[in-house]
């Protein structure tokens, strides 16, 4: 291996023969990390696929990856459906997929449908298949690999072409010919995909299982929703932790993927995307809808500058979450105080008192958003509708909620928004636009009190090394009394086929060993301490 690289020269990628999904493959830059991304690889492709055969090909810098989806019959017959780009990647796993590619002109997608017709006709190939590419910042291509079977991402391309691949792969292996021919094929409008995973962003995407407690899938014009899972149903650690697919589609890339964009009317085409992120709502296990959220968000993603090093690029190794504007954040605040008088006004309904009592609303709020502190002044409430000053600037809310409910639906000053709602001691975690924001709500006097009161030191948990999801334990690889340096393997954790590397977050002596290798391991539970 190390000849081999040598000779096509570093960086290269080491991938399983038997691969796919991003699992058996590693990226190295030197000697060291080939020997150590070797044996990961292999370990990964033994478990995943019973096949621990690897092969090195040369690394391309700035790829892209675009794949183009061809369909042939058994007699002869060889057409393809354009191209996708699927170049948002993690760790080799597409995230979002689009079609057409933002990046190709026609000569380039016509080069790389013919080559792709060409592979597919010289080996006599018949049902649906992708032809996967790397392309570089030249336009020029590289095969990659063919995929013969139905990509995940297949929807992009029926959402373009208005054709059902999977009837047609019926029809194929039925033995009917293909009933149209390539000049037939038509591209309309623009279709992203985001794959709504199980696994937590904020502690460096990993994995993350459970029982769905709530599952809700937003229903909208232009929204498709393909899943295999239900309320009440189990992520375990055995299964790919895919739980849905997102597609949108639009008249043009900007319709399809628009984040911004609400108007005081209905949504449109360009809001049905951020709304169907903000109203996807999954309970019970971690999930990377805001992540997703956020990718939409970056002003690299709308001008079409993608490579699949984009999210380690934009992101880094773990989500430290996303940024609402100002004015976006004190709507919210609004949102908020109509929720907690809303709540009030409920209670007071409740409690028995006399039916011609009137509820009278305290009018003085103090909104702690996250570290910042917000005055809000209540001015009218009645029914759906209220007044709200936010430092001083009047908003207009009409609320669409119940207390309990985890979805509001709110219109500010005739803006949609639709935001997620948790309850939280004092106030509500609201989730909106990839943003998680923890609103406390006080009274005015109650937080002139809270304000004088000492704050409470957290416990210190620094000497502990916990494990950051359920998983098997596959090696150790230190022992008590070892000195270790920041960022030194302390052990490798399997979850999901994939595995994971636990490394020291600081210098020090390992105390205690806590587990043995081979040994099923539960979320937060602890693995070894550090003196």
């Amino acid at each position: 291996a190390l000849e081999i690289a040598r000779a096509i020269g570093y960086p290269v990628m080491v991938k399983a023969s038997a691969g796919g999904g991003g699992k058996g493959m590693r990226i190295a830059h030197d000697d060291q990390e080939l020997l150590d991304g070797l044996e990961r690889a292999r370990s990964e492709a033994r478990s995943s696929f019973g096949d621990d055969r690897v092969f090195i090909e040369k690394y391309v810098a700035e790829p892209r990856h675009i794949e183009i989806q061809v369909l042939g019959d058994t007699h002869g017959n060889v057409v393809h459906l354009g191209e996708r780009e699927c170049s948002i990647q993690r760790r080799h796993q597409k995230v979002i997929e689009e079609a057409p590619s933002p990046f190709l002109d026609p000569a380039t997608r016509a080069a790389m449908g013919e080559q792709a017709v060409a592979l597919a006709r010289a080996v006599g190939y018949h049902s649906a298949g992708t032809v996967e590419f790397i392309v570089d910042r030249d336009r020029k291509f590289y095969f990659l690999e063919m995929n013969t079977r139905l990509q995940v991402e297949h929807p992009v391309t029926e959402l373009v072409t208005g054709l059902d691949l999977v009837e047609l792969m019926i029809r194929i292996a039925s033995g009917e010919r293909l009933p149209f021919a390539q000049e037939d094929v038509r591209l309309d409008g623009w279709a992203l995909e985001a794959r709504v995973y199980a696994e937590d962003p904020r502690r460096g995407f990993l994995p993350s299982i459970g029982r769905l407690v709530r599952y809700r899938e937003p229903q909208a014009e232009g929204i498709r929703v393909d899943s295999g899972v239900v309320e009440g149903g189990e992520v375990s650690m055995f299964y790919d932790p895919m739980i849905a697919k997102l597609i949108t589609w639009g008249r043009t890339r900007d319709e399809a993927a628009k984040l911004g964009g609400h108007g005081p009317d209905r949504p449109t085409a360009t809001d049905r995307p951020a709304q169907a992120l903000d109203g996807f709502l999954v309970r019970g296990v971690g999930h990377n809808i805001p992540f997703l959220a956020a990718v939409l968000d970056r002003p690299r993603f709308a001008e079409g500058r993608l490579t699949t090093n984009f999210i380690a690029e934009e992101f880094g190794e773990r989500f430290q979450g996303h940024s609402l504007g100002i004015e976006r954040r004190h709507d919210l605040a609004a949102v908020a105080v109509a929720m907690r008088v809303r709540e009030a006004a409920r209670g007071a309904q409740i409690s028995g008192r006399m039916r011609m009592w009137r509820y009278q609303p305290v009018t003085s709020w103090t909104v702690r958003l996250d570290d910042e502190l917000i005055e809000a002044e209540l001015a009218a409430a009645e029914g759906h509708e209220h007044a709200i000053a936010i430092e001083g600037r009047s908003r207009r809310i009409a609320l669409d909620w119940q207390p309990g409910d985890p979805l509001a639906h709110a219109r500010v000053d005739g803006v949609a928004l639709v935001i997620q709602v948790d309850p939280i001691s004092e106030g509500y975690l609201l989730s909106h636009r990839g943003a998680e924001l923890r609103a406390i709500l006080r009274t005015r006097r109650a937080a002139e009190y809270a304000a004088r009161m000492p704050p409470k030191a957290p416990p210190d948990t620094s000497r502990l090394v916990r494990s950051p999801m359920p998983g098997l334990i596959v090696s150790i690889a230190v022992a008590p009394g070892q000195e270790v340096k920041m960022g030194q393997e302390l052990c490798v954790l399997e979850a999901m086929k994939m595995e994971n590397v636990l490394r020291a977050e600081r210098d020090g002596v390992v105390d205690e060993i806590k587990v043995a290798s081979r040994e099923t391991v539960a979320a937060d539970q602890v693995l070894l301490c550090f003196a």
